[in-house]
């Protein structure tokens, strides 16, 4: 769709915690075999996306909890058949490897105390989007701040930008085995070489290849509006998607898709959804 991707210099061994200098990077060789020792994991949010990711992440043999503002009782019984362990939100939060927040994004500058008690060396996962019709008006994001980076303010510590790029019934159902013909990719952004290849080393177990997006600053490209958003692309056309985005037209594109799809009679099925996402960007 998008053409031969980028390659990237990245070495695929970098593990030191300093800031890439590229602002893009490309793919990025993921040695699964390396250290692949159970991580723990705790997950934020009981909706959709987090109820997705908690039960692949057990599934793959991950410490996984799980904790909802509406208590352990709200977590579907799919997500804790499959391991995870429901949890009051400040259990979540002790002693974790990677915390990944799977909460609608204006929901975020509530967090911060609660994000303020986890360890330095906890990695903080962002999942969420912008949408002005259910997250309200945010003016720095309205006039251009990237979400991320907004996000990484209201948090008060650094995050990586993940799984927010993939529709919910694309993580539910379309995840493959590593090596798998046509499996899709996920874009992970974040400042860190190190936090970033930790998430996408939990991307590739949750079934999806991990896509080095590169510096938060950067992230605007996989945000709604943009052709890398929620359009189920393997490795080489995401590459293509990402730096085919254009940043002063994406929210113009994610305002005039929602209207689409807010203006059916029907809700369309999966595989509409992904081809007019696709169709907004030919």
């Amino acid at each position: 769709m998008y053409g031969t991707a980028r390659t990237s210099t990245l070495p695929a061994c970098a593990q030191n915690d300093k800031p890439v200098t590229a602002s893009f990077r490309g793919p990025v060789a993921l040695d699964t075999n390396e250290g692949r020792t159970g991580m723990k994991v705790s997950v934020i949010g009981a909706g959709a996306i987090g109820g997705n990711i908690a039960r692949l992440l057990s599934g793959a043999g991950h410490d996984v909890l799980i904790a909802d503002a509406r208590g352990p009782e709200s977590v579907d019984s799919a997500v804790t058949a499959a391991g995870a362990h429901p949890v009051e939100l400040d259990t979540a939060t002790k002693e974790r490897d990677v915390v990944i927040l799977a909460i609608p994004f204006g929901v975020q500058p509530k967090l911060k105390e609660l994000v303020e008690t986890m360890p330095e060396s906890t990695v903080v996962v962002d999942t969420s989007n912008y949408y002005p019709t259910m997250n309200g008006h945010i003016p720095a994001v309205v006039d251009g701040q990237v979400e991320s980076l907004w996000s990484q303010q209201q948090l008060g510590r650094p995050i990586v930008k993940a799984w927010n790029a993939a529709l919910a019934e694309t993580q539910r159902s379309k995840g493959k085995p590593t090596g798998s013909a046509d499996r899709i990719a996920i874009p992970v952004a974040g400042d860190s070489t190190k936090a970033r290849a930790t998430v996408m080393r939990l991307v590739d177990d949750t079934g999806f290849d991990a896509y080095d997006a590169g510096l938060l600053t950067q992230s605007w490209r996989q945000q709604p509006g943009t052709p890398a958003y929620c359009t189920e692309l393997g490795m080489e056309d995401l590459g293509q998607a990402l730096a085919a985005a254009e940043k002063d037209r994406a929210p113009a594109t994610r305002d005039r898709l929602m209207a689409h799809f807010g203006s059916l009679a029907a809700t369309p099925s999966h595989e509409e959804t992904v081809a007019t996402n696709r169709a907004a960007h030919q």
